[in-house]
């Protein structure tokens, strides 16, 4: 498995208009990219810095893990994502080395990517997302 690089960091927010809004007065900065994901019950809003993002991330259902994770720690930094160059092999390696990982078998995301999450018990806490590009992925 190849680290690509820091895809983006992912803010979880109890409003996206507010995020939004909070970008255009600290940084005057407008969202490249606003999505819905309904498979992961999150509106998504992406902010390019350099090479990288910031991904605000509003839950769209009181049972979705951006709430869930709101209730248990409050708003802030939910996840990093690390870009890897082939997402199939990556997970599986993973999985075969006996790391538990909350998608053994990668999904849908944001821009027509695929993801899959690491357990944060693997990673010293911080959830970890490996996502590889579509073809026609949105890239900052």
């Amino acid at each position: 498995m190849k680290l690509l690089r820091i895809n983006h960091l992912g803010i979880a927010t109890t409003g996206l208009d507010e995020a939004l809004a909070r970008m255009k007065r600290l940084f005057d900065m407008e969202a490249e990219h606003v999505e819905a994901v309904p498979e992961q019950k999150v509106k998504t809003a992406f902010f390019p810095v350099g090479e990288s993002s910031l991904e605000f991330l509003e839950s769209t259902d009181v049972e979705g893990p951006i709430s869930k994770f709101i209730a248990r720690r409050g708003v802030g930094i939910h996840h990093v994502c690390f870009e890897v160059d082939d997402l199939d092999a990556a997970v599986k390696m993973l999985v075969a080395k006996g790391i538990r990982m909350i998608d053994e078998v990668p999904r849908n995301g944001a821009h027509g990517c695929r993801v899959a999450f690491l357990h944060p018990s693997e990673t010293g806490g911080v959830l970890m997302e490996l996502s590889q590009q579509s073809p026609n992925q949105f890239i900052p």
